[in-house]
């Protein structure tokens, strides 16, 4: 469920960002409505495992969470184009943490717990 949502989300982002390009004056607050409720669906997933390499991707999950946020934010007061620099970082860091995460919580499932 929680991956169709974000699904969803991430549609509102694309749709914020497009309007932006036509120079719609309310594309900002599309976005930022998208950005802030995939920040909070995404920040609200928590691993309560003990690998700390999952750990380590969740923080840089929620890094560019935030810094999706803060692109948005950039979009409305500095009106130049600023904020892509800070949106290309956000989407390397979810883009690496959408493949990587996954690959380790398969990892962990398939490794025997040898410390019982």
């Amino acid at each position: 469920m929680q991956t169709k949502i974000l699904q969803i989300l991430s549609f509102l982002l694309f749709i914020g960002l497009f309007l932006y390009f036509l120079k719609l004056s309310f594309a900002p607050y599309i976005y930022i409505a998208g950005a802030m409720s995939f920040a909070t669906l995404q920040l609200t997933q928590r691993y309560k495992g003990k690998n700390f390499i999952i750990k380590r991707l969740q923080v840089q999950q929620a890094l560019g969470a935030v810094l999706l946020i803060v692109a948005g934010i950039l979009m409305l007061t500095l009106r130049r184009n600023e904020w892509i620099v800070c949106m290309s970082i956000a989407a390397v860091l979810q883009l690496y943490t959408a493949f990587r995460i996954p690959q380790e919580l398969r990892k962990e499932k398939n490794t025997p717990n040898t410390h019982s």
